[in-house]
Protein backbone atom coordinates (compact mmCIF):
# COMPACT_ATOMS: atom_id res chain seq x y z
CA UNK A 1 0.00 0.00 0.00
CA UNK A 2 1.40 3.56 -0.48
CA UNK A 3 -0.09 6.39 1.68
CA UNK A 4 -0.76 10.03 0.14
CA UNK A 5 -2.60 12.45 1.25
CA UNK A 6 -3.74 10.74 4.10
CA UNK A 7 -5.34 7.93 2.06
CA UNK A 8 -4.28 4.11 0.73
CA UNK A 9 -3.56 3.48 -2.81
CA UNK A 10 -2.37 0.07 -4.28
CA UNK A 11 -0.49 1.61 -7.11
CA UNK A 12 0.78 4.98 -8.60
CA UNK A 13 -2.35 4.34 -11.40
CA UNK A 14 -4.19 4.45 -8.31
CA UNK A 15 -3.10 7.57 -7.50
CA UNK A 16 -3.22 9.45 -10.65
CA UNK A 17 -6.91 8.39 -11.02
CA UNK A 18 -7.53 9.44 -7.05
CA UNK A 19 -5.93 12.83 -8.13
CA UNK A 20 -7.92 13.40 -11.43
CA UNK A 21 -10.68 11.38 -10.84
CA UNK A 22 -14.19 12.66 -10.02
CA UNK A 23 -16.75 13.99 -12.43
CA UNK A 24 -15.40 17.31 -12.30
CA UNK A 25 -11.76 17.73 -12.66
CA UNK A 26 -10.99 16.81 -15.86
CA UNK A 27 -13.96 19.52 -16.94
CA UNK A 28 -11.77 22.31 -14.49
CA UNK A 29 -8.46 21.22 -15.98
CA UNK A 30 -9.51 21.63 -19.89
CA UNK A 31 -11.21 24.91 -18.74
CA UNK A 32 -7.79 26.11 -17.44
CA UNK A 33 -5.40 24.36 -20.03
CA UNK A 34 -7.84 26.66 -22.69
CA UNK A 35 -7.26 29.95 -21.32
CA UNK A 36 -4.65 32.17 -19.24
CA UNK A 37 -6.96 31.90 -16.13
CA UNK A 38 -10.28 31.80 -15.19
CA UNK A 39 -12.47 32.82 -12.25
CA UNK A 40 -14.94 31.04 -10.00
CA UNK A 41 -17.39 32.23 -11.45
CA UNK A 42 -16.35 31.58 -14.91
CA UNK A 43 -15.87 28.11 -14.16
CA UNK A 44 -18.86 27.59 -12.42
CA UNK A 45 -20.72 28.95 -15.87
CA UNK A 46 -19.11 26.22 -17.23
CA UNK A 47 -19.42 23.38 -15.71
CA UNK A 48 -23.53 23.30 -15.88
CA UNK A 49 -24.94 20.96 -12.76
CA UNK A 50 -21.58 21.43 -10.78
CA UNK A 51 -22.90 22.37 -6.88
CA UNK A 52 -21.12 25.62 -5.10
CA UNK A 53 -19.75 23.02 -2.48
CA UNK A 54 -18.60 20.36 -5.25
CA UNK A 55 -17.03 23.03 -7.37
CA UNK A 56 -15.00 24.59 -3.94
CA UNK A 57 -14.04 20.82 -3.19
CA UNK A 58 -12.66 20.02 -6.45
CA UNK A 59 -10.61 23.24 -6.72
CA UNK A 60 -9.20 23.07 -3.29
CA UNK A 61 -8.34 19.10 -4.03
CA UNK A 62 -6.48 20.17 -7.58
CA UNK A 63 -4.89 23.26 -5.64
CA UNK A 64 -4.00 20.75 -2.80
CA UNK A 65 -2.67 18.75 -5.27
CA UNK A 66 -0.66 21.40 -7.36
CA UNK A 67 -2.45 21.12 -10.87
CA UNK A 68 -3.86 24.75 -10.22
CA UNK A 69 -2.55 27.56 -8.69
CA UNK A 70 -5.14 30.73 -7.47
CA UNK A 71 -4.07 34.00 -7.74
CA UNK A 72 -6.13 36.95 -5.42
CA UNK A 73 -6.94 39.66 -7.45
CA UNK A 74 -8.80 41.92 -4.69
CA UNK A 75 -9.66 40.80 -1.33
CA UNK A 76 -12.78 43.15 -1.11
CA UNK A 77 -15.02 41.87 -2.91
CA UNK A 78 -12.45 38.69 -2.63
CA UNK A 79 -11.85 38.01 -6.34
CA UNK A 80 -9.26 34.90 -7.12
CA UNK A 81 -7.95 34.15 -10.84
CA UNK A 82 -7.48 29.81 -10.82
CA UNK A 83 -4.58 29.42 -12.85
CA UNK A 84 -3.03 25.82 -14.49
CA UNK A 85 0.41 25.17 -12.93
CA UNK A 86 3.27 23.61 -14.49
CA UNK A 87 2.60 20.55 -13.16
CA UNK A 88 -0.77 20.28 -14.24
CA UNK A 89 -0.18 20.83 -17.37
CA UNK A 90 1.90 17.85 -17.56
CA UNK A 91 -1.02 16.09 -16.95
CA UNK A 92 -3.04 17.55 -20.14
CA UNK A 93 -1.67 14.83 -22.48
CA UNK A 94 -3.16 11.94 -20.17
CA UNK A 95 -6.87 14.11 -19.99
CA UNK A 96 -6.51 14.39 -24.09
CA UNK A 97 -6.02 10.70 -24.33
CA UNK A 98 -8.97 10.48 -21.85
CA UNK A 99 -11.25 12.79 -23.67
CA UNK A 100 -10.28 11.41 -27.23
CA UNK A 101 -11.62 7.69 -26.23
CA UNK A 102 -14.58 9.16 -24.81
CA UNK A 103 -15.42 10.92 -28.11
CA UNK A 104 -14.34 7.79 -30.08
CA UNK A 105 -16.19 5.83 -27.65
CA UNK A 106 -19.31 7.98 -28.44
CA UNK A 107 -18.82 7.82 -32.65
CA UNK A 108 -18.63 3.57 -32.21
CA UNK A 109 -22.53 4.56 -30.85
CA UNK A 110 -23.06 7.16 -34.02
CA UNK A 111 -23.27 9.54 -31.56
CA UNK A 112 -21.17 13.13 -32.19
CA UNK A 113 -19.09 14.39 -29.23
CA UNK A 114 -20.35 17.86 -28.32
CA UNK A 115 -17.46 18.63 -25.66
CA UNK A 116 -15.22 21.03 -27.06
CA UNK A 117 -12.48 18.41 -25.94
CA UNK A 118 -13.52 15.94 -28.25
Amino acid sequence: MIQFNGKSFTSPADITLGVIGGKWKIHILFLLFCSNGRSYTEIKKNLPGVSEKMLSQQLRELERDRLIGKRILSPKPYRVNYFLTEKGGTIMPLCTVISRWGADHLLEYGIAPSTPHS
